[in-house]
């Protein structure tokens, strides 16, 4: 399956790509080649092959939840620019 230049220069209009008629032409070959490439993959027989959703096995990295204490409230406003005696002030963001 080979690409048209048609198709390599509306695909560059979706991607807000401005490319000369050289560059075109030159994505023309490049990416026609790499559809080539994938398109290899339906002459393998995967009927006995489960789909997975990613590619290697996940782990989870995150460590387990633990119940703390937490900073000390004057500790954690310690660095604040602007607080009061409970919390963080700053500038309203939608306006009065």
């Amino acid at each position: 399956m080979s690409l048209t230049s048609a198709e390599v220069e509306k695909v560059s209009l979706l991607a807000r790509l401005m490319l000369s008629s050289e560059e075109i032409d030159s994505m023309t070959s490049q990416l026609g080649k790499i559809v080539d490439y994938v398109d290899q993959l339906s002459s393998l027989n995967t009927d006995d092959v489960e789909p997975l959703a990613h590619a290697v096995e996940l782990v989870n990295v995150l460590a387990d939840d633990e119940v703390r204490p937490s900073l000390p409230r004057d500790e954690a406003l310690s660095q604040a620019p602007n607080r009061d005696d409970e919390s963080y002030l700053v500038p309203p963001v939608l306006g009065d």
